[in-house]
């Protein structure tokens, strides 16, 4: 049988016609932002914003700001960056932490913030996608209020959902490198959708998402090693003596999570009267700035004004007080897995330390919900750092099993830690990498930034890598912003930290 050769003009004129016949993938321009109340300047790269409806029936609605590379977008990795709570908005990261601006507090009540360009924003190295989630949260709601009341599984489901039709909407990046990152209690949103996003790659379920690892700062994962985290962290910070540290440790035999009687009870209370002074999310950050004195119901408390450098931001623009409660408080009550919120666990009282002022009159500004595509208040409420909106149910059990499956499978993980963060402290997260079993391949060592220590390392078997970051406090990124951005570029670039 004589061989069929393909006509070499024919093949041209096809190119040709299906170069003006064929659409242009490309991200829809309904999203694209165009100016931003409070920044007068040129955007570095191209930002998008909008709603994913991931629910129909339902009217649910997941709300994203996706900030495109400064560097190259069509090739740069795409990451996703979920803020914790659970309750709280990733606008926290994008306002507070790794966003394309900086912000500079009003001088004037009832004014909007003024933006600057942020030197250390993550959108220098990659794509940046910022979500709210689950429905509730932020700026994403939902029209039927019994999708309030989630967990960790049906979160994760969620998120998944929203990336396949993102990615719908953006086909130009599906071919880029995709990673997953976040935050505290993050530890628990990432794992579990970074598996859901490996199921359906594994499955087949298109688009397939181009997941090729994640990132946990300051991460819950586990209950008991990060409830056992926190007494080996205070003794090795100089926060409780050695006296008090061998007595809770006999008294306790090792278990602080779970007390095992009235002795081991009375010894922790006596570590907590020692530590309750302390801004839980920075032990050397006191909760005020700004001002000498803090009032209280009786007395005002003097702070010497050298007390105030202490744990202050490299950010040019430290607009809140901190810390905010972010983070699954590790001995929270918890009743029947249901997880409370920071609204629901302080019965509505404001958070300590808190001024997030800031994010707060600017999301709720109508020309900045205008701008960025965001429905007005009277659909999608008003935006709160952390909300009470929603019922969080801890229904995915420990994260060990989701880092074990997921790293063995190829997929890179760095897990990080600010080391002055007694929320989630560093030493539990160390204690949980190591309980992995895998073989370490880079001892510990300290690692560069700026030609300085900028913390430690140590690197496993299946791409598992712990780092912390020395001086940085609950949210890494906000505390050491230079040294932030220079550990999650090398990470992305695959090489060594």
């Amino acid at each position: 049988m004589a061989k069929t050769r393909t006509n070499p003009i024919l093949c041209s004129i096809f190119y040709i016609l299906s170069s003006f016949v064929l659409p242009t993938l490309s991200a829809p321009q309904t999203a694209l932002i165009t100016q931003i109340p409070g920044f007068a300047a040129t955007f570095p790269s191209k930002h998008y914003s909008g709603y994913v409806t991931i629910d129909e029936r339902n009217g649910k609605k997941l709300f994203y700001y996706f900030v495109e590379s400064e560097g190259n977008p069509s090739q740069d990795p795409v990451v996703l960056w979920l803020n914790g709570g659970p309750g709280c908005s990733s606008f926290d990261g994008f306002v507070y932490e790794h966003g394309p601006f900086s912000f500079e507090a009003a001088n004037a009540s009832g004014s909007l913030p003024k933006l600057h360009l942020n030197p250390h924003s993550w959108s220098k190295v990659s794509n940046v996608l910022y979500l709210d989630s689950p429905a509730g949260v932020g700026l994403s709601y939902s029209k039927n209020i019994t999708d309030y009341t989630t967990g960790d599984v049906k979160t994760a489901l969620d998120s998944h959902e929203f990336l396949l039709k993102w990615f719908e909407l953006y086909p130009e990046f599906l071919s880029n490198p995709f990673f997953i990152s976040g935050e505290s209690y993050a530890g628990v949103y990432v794992p579990t959708l970074a598996y859901e996003v490996m199921k359906g790659i594994d499955a087949g379920t298109k688009p397939i998402i181009n997941l090729k690892g994640y990132l946990v700062g300051n991460g819950v994962t586990d209950e008991e090693f990060d409830g056992n985290a926190l007494v080996p962290f205070a003794h090795g910070m100089g926060l409780i003596s050695d006296d008090l540290y061998e007595e809770v440790n006999t008294a306790c035999q090792g278990n602080f999570y779970e007390s095992l009687n009235d002795m081991c009870e009375s010894q922790l209370a006596k570590v907590d009267k020692d530590i309750e002074g302390l801004n839980i999310y920075d032990i050397l950050e006191p909760c005020y700035h700004g001002t000498d004195t803090r009032e209280t119901k009786d007395k005002k408390i003097r702070l010497p004004s050298s007390f105030h450098q202490l744990g202050e931001t490299d950010r040019p623009f430290p607009v809140r007080k901190r810390m905010f409660g972010r983070a699954w408080p590790l001995r929270a009550p918890v009743r029947e897995g249901i997880v409370p919120t920071w609204p629901q666990l302080l019965n509505g009282e404001s958070v300590p330390c808190t001024d997030d002022e800031v994010a707060t009159s600017w999301l709720n500004n109508a020309a900045v919900r205008k701008a960025i595509h965001a429905d007005e208040v009277s659909a999608a409420g008003t935006w709160e750092l952390c909300t009470d909106r929603i019922l969080f149910r801890h229904d995915a059990g420990s994260m060990i099993k989701y880092h074990k499956n997921l790293t063995t499978k190829g997929y890179r993980a760095l897990i990080f830690s600010g080391d002055h963060d007694m929320c989630v402290p560093y030493t539990g997260s160390e204690a949980w990498t190591k309980s992995m079993g895998y073989k370490i391949i880079d001892e510990w060592r300290p690692w560069i930034s700026r030609g300085q220590v900028a913390g430690y390392t140590q690197g496993y078997d299946n791409n598992l890598t712990f780092l912390t970051i020395k001086g940085a406090g609950h949210t890494v990124p906000e505390y050491k912003p230079q040294e932030a951005l220079d550990f999650y570029s090398r990470f992305l670039a695959g090489k060594s930290i």
